[in-house]
């Protein structure tokens, strides 16, 4: 059997992950000397390159010394949970990756604690000790706390430690001595790293992630975790409820590089992609034939945040899609669901409206994204935390917040936090900024960011975490400002705005298209106000001096996805094109809001 190590990278969203993997891709002579293969090499799908975060783990191999090293790039960001915790089972050891000044933070703290649940063998990275304020020494000790904290055996607290600096593209044992390559990081994966372990026994292979061909259909992707699998082979699909259904594998690919090659047989410990099989699910177990067994099923942390999924019943509807009804809406969440673990959904009381149940406002807005560039055309409801009856006590999400701000913007922030039932934990120096910890509900967080950046002037570093279910907090207002809502459909006119300027601060610009309760800007006020937004200046030949004043209007606010989602109310919508993000009213008939308020009221 050949020499194979499976590695996964973890990390918190930003530490530098992605750039390792490219740093080893090249060290390992995986490119030729000439060729131009630009940064973040794995990062190849179009909303990971602009927004700097990995969102989908990837497989791929390099070849040093002797060994195929299989490395796998997880997501750091605490939303994509369900990624990390599926491919973990692919690895027999991680690199937990560390910035050498931010330290250990909460996604940090997420990712390590299911790698050593699972028995994973650690080397700890200290990345970017090339930065200025810098603290390589007191990380080592964070971390060492924080693997004592979480319950890390001998073995696992007895981690090597390697200092360096991805970009730069060294890796070293004393941050002080800088070498010139990686071959430090190399010679400890394979020392370090304990080769797959291969019971004896017939085929088994838990399908832990999957693609899709065009030509070929669906790919299972996963580690052999004994016996091994040919070409042509007639196999069992052991599936999560104990079913099996009999099949044959078609194709055999391993990873190579950046790709994958063809083989005739892959053995126990290797990781490979299966073409051939129809209706298999991750989590299911290839396995013999004849004597089938199956593996346990991949366990997922259940979703915290549900959101309501409709179509676009707008005025504008079907301008800017190519999908537009509820049976394209269904189906591209029913094939979500089926490579996306943490998700879920189910059907409301009406065809048009699906409630879909992910881990929080990120996890959801890439999937909108992802939509919206397809070509679907939909509208979202506000986000809500999934409450639950724990011992007869209302329970709901409790989230671990970090924030990192310079200390004349901290008091701001407590009060932000406050304001929504945030509990502070602990306030510390780090550097030159104010580490903030906070126990929040995870409905406090909605919105939250864009009020801490505001009041910080952009300079806070938020992250968090879900904690634990606990006892209902109580009320949280969330807006303190009504909307202003169009009451007329057409063309903005930039007489109308420049009129209206002292009731709030608009959404639209001049020649936007409005409709009929649709959302154009914020109020000043704590109610919502109807406005006319298309009555343009009359025309006559008629001059008065003064009169024919310049109109001078305040920018429009541009809201990106996220920032839409956490503004809105109850009684709100977000409007999803390819081409625009709107907000509207459920109702947007005003009488027809007045009669829901006054029922409520009654």
């Amino acid at each position: 059997m050949q020499k194979i190590r499976n590695i996964a990278i973890i990390a918190h969203v930003d530490h530098g992950k992605t750039t390792l993997v490219d740093k080893i891709l090249h060290q390992t002579k995986l490119f030729r000397d000439n060729q131009h293969t630009g940064e973040l090499i794995l990062d190849s799908n179009d909303l990971e390159r602009e927004r700097g975060i990995t969102i989908i783990s990837k497989n791929v191999s390099v070849r040093y010394k002797d060994y195929k090293i299989n490395i796998i790039d997880t997501p750091g960001h605490a939303d994509f949970g369900g990624e990390v915790e599926r491919v973990l089972n692919m690895a027999d050891g991680v690199l937990l990756l560390v910035d050498a000044f931010e330290g250990p933070m909460p996604q940090t703290r997420f990712v390590l604690h299911k790698a050593l649940a699972l028995g994973k063998t650690p080397i700890v990275v200290i990345n970017k000790v090339d930065k200025p304020n810098c603290r390589p020494d007191e990380v080592h000790d964070a971390v060492f706390e924080l693997f004592f904290n979480l319950d890390a055996t001998e073995d696992q607290l007895n981690f090597h430690t390697i200092y360096g600096s991805s970009k730069v593209g060294w890796m070293g044992r004393d941050w002080k001595n800088p070498t010139t390559d990686f071959t430090t990081l190399l010679d400890d994966i394979i020392e370090q790293i304990p080769s797959p372990i291969v019971e004896k026994g017939n085929l088994q292979m838990q399908i832990t992630s999957l693609d899709y061909s065009s030509f070929t259909g669906r790919i299972a992707i996963g580690r052999i975790l004994r016996g091994s699998i040919k070409v042509n082979q007639p196999i069992s699909l052991v599936k999560r409820d104990g079913s099996i259904q009999k099949s044959r594998v078609k194709e055999l690919f391993t990873f190579e590089g950046l790709g994958r090659i063809k083989v005739e047989e892959v053995a126990a410990g290797d990781i490979c992609a299966v073409f051939g099989i129809e209706g298999f699910e991750i989590g299911d177990t290839i396995a013999d034939f004849e004597n089938p067994e199956g593996l346990k099923p991949i366990s997922i942390d259940e979703p915290t945040m549900s959101m309501l999924f409709t179509i676009n019943n707008s005025p504008f509807f079907g301008k800017e899609g190519k999908f537009v009804t509820s049976r394209h809406l269904r189906e591209r969440l029913e094939k979500e669901t089926e490579k996306n673990l943490a998700m879920k959904i189910e059907d409301t009381g009406s065809p048009d409206s699906i409630l879909v149940y992910g881990r929080g406002i990120l996890h959801l807005s890439i999937m909108i994204e992802t939509m919206r560039r397809e070509g679907y055309e939909f509208q979202v409801g506000q986000p809500r935390v999934i409450v639950k009856e724990i011992d007869g006590v209302k329970c709901e999400p409790i989230e671990y917040l970090t924030v990192d701000v310079p200390e004349e913007s901290a008091g701001k922030v407590i009060e932000l936090v406050s304001q929504r039932k945030g509990e502070m934990l602990l306030m510390e120096p780090k550097g030159d900024l104010q580490h903030l910890a906070f126990s929040i509900p995870a409905r406090g967080i909605i919105g939250l960011r864009n009020n801490v950046l505001t009041a910080t002037a952009g300079e806070a570093i938020m992250a968090h975490r879900f904690k634990a279910y606990e006892p209902w907090k109580g009320n949280i207002s969330h807006r303190p400002s009504g909307v202003l809502v169009s009451g007329e459909k057409g063309s903005a006119t930039g007489y109308s705005l420049d009129k209206l300027q002292d009731r709030g601060r608009f959404f639209v610009a001049p020649g936007d298209e409005v409709y009929t309760g649709m959302v154009i800007g914020e109020h000043i006020r704590p109610d919502d106000l109807v406005i006319n937004v298309v009555k343009a200046k009359q025309l006559t030949n008629m001059r008065a001096s003064g009169t024919d004043d310049k109109t001078r209007i305040a920018p429009k606010i541009n809201f990106s996805l996220e920032e839409a989602m956490e503004y809105i109310q109850g009684d709100e919508y977000v409007e999803v094109t390819p081409v625009s993000i709107r907000l509207r009213k459920i109702l947007l008939d005003e009488n027809d809001r007045k009669r829901q308020k006054n029922a409520a009221t009654a």
